[in-house]
């Protein structure tokens, strides 16, 4: 399980999208207290609007990691980026990274770590082992975000529904099981790189035994209905044993994003499949409620749409960049 130091330097390289620093931008917006500022190279024309620190500027200001907040083509790190990731070992900074290629692949960061004795941190990889799951009733209270597709809000969904319980005077931690969740949280398993086998032991290590009235909140990944990663769900889904499941769902689909012979399941059809599946390691665990990506949609539309599928299903819905998720935290400590 991967422990990172804090706070954080965020590495924006040459990006000039800002969708492929998306990285970068969710550790600005989820743990803002963590983020000292940014550094980039002269070609970049993104920016997160943070002080612009190089990386011995960071790490005298207490840094303890410069991140890369930038997907690069193909998950391999370019050589132009290179210098700057040395210049921050050699700092002191540890390197973290998300990216498929690991950082130990390249001689002159490795030479750079050994200089200073920073680290290099491939949040995607782990040279830990997990056992196989046992599916034993753990202490403790836990919730998962689950999906009818990938990348429609399980990780905002989580990391909202965790401030909203605290904010409550509810004990509740995030956990993380993708490698932006992980940066954000400073620890945590890239589950989609855990070998099939162990999944659902690395999920039972993820969420331990905890105080009686501790709620985990736990990021999901992928989606049961989707043809390349359900696998990752299912093992997911057992090894968290949750009490409670939030469906993230984005009306705008209608079927599985690139997957066009593969529809979205009806909503109900969506809960029952999944709390039947949960109900392996759970026999009480229940659907809370429904968390929403409603960018497509109109504010009437919105409305319309969440007082339609709320009255339909007999649950709350919400939007975590609209409105917030106030009620699924209700619902979820309701008796």
């Amino acid at each position: 399980m991967h422990q990172l130091r804090k706070p954080y330097l965020l590495f924006l390289a040459d990006v000039q999208l800002k969708s492929d620093a998306k990285t970068a931008f969710g550790l600005r917006d989820w743990c803002t207290d963590d983020v000292l500022g940014e550094w980039s190279l002269p070609e970049a024309t993104v920016t997160l609007d943070l002080p612009r620190l190089s990386p011995a500027e960071a790490a005298r200001q207490g840094a303890g990691s410069i991140v890369i907040g930038v997907a690069a083509v193909g998950g391999v790190l370019p050589p132009q980026w290179l210098a700057e990731l040395e210049a921050a070992l050699d700092a002191g900074l540890d390197v973290v990274s998300g990216q498929h290629s690991r950082l130990t692949s390249f001689p002159s960061l490795v030479q750079a770590a050994q200089r200073s004795g920073a680290r290099l941190v491939d949040v995607r990889h782990s040279d830990q082992t997990f056992p196989a799951g046992t599916g034993r009733k753990r202490s403790g209270k836990r919730v998962l975000t689950v999906g009818t597709d990938c990348a429609l809000g399980k990780k905002y969904t989580a990391l909202a529904l965790t401030q909203a319980l605290q904010a409550k005077g509810v004990a509740a931690t995030f956990r993380a099981t993708g490698q932006t969740g992980v940066m954000i949280a400073g620890q945590g398993v890239a589950i989609d790189a855990v070998i099939a086998d162990f999944v659902a032991g690395a999920a039972e290590q993820l969420s331990p035994d905890n105080a009686a009235d501790h709620w985990d909140v736990i990021e999901g990944q992928g989606a049961l209905f989707h043809p390349a990663y359900a696998g990752v769900t299912l093992g997911l889904l057992h090894g968290s044993q949750p009490d409670a499941l939030v469906l993230c769902h984005d009306p705008s689909r209608d079927t599985i994003e690139t997957y066009p012979d593969f529809p979205i399941p009806d909503l109900q059809v969506a809960i029952d499949r999944y709390v039947e599946a949960a109900r392996l390691t759970n026999r009480a665990v229940r659907c809370v409620g429904l968390s929403i990506n409603s960018s497509t949609l109109s504010d009437a539309q919105w409305a319309s749409y969440a007082s339609e599928v709320s009255k339909k299903l007999k649950l709350p819905v919400v939007d975590p960049m609209r409105g917030g998720v106030e009620a699924l935290a209700t619902a979820l400590l309701a008796p």
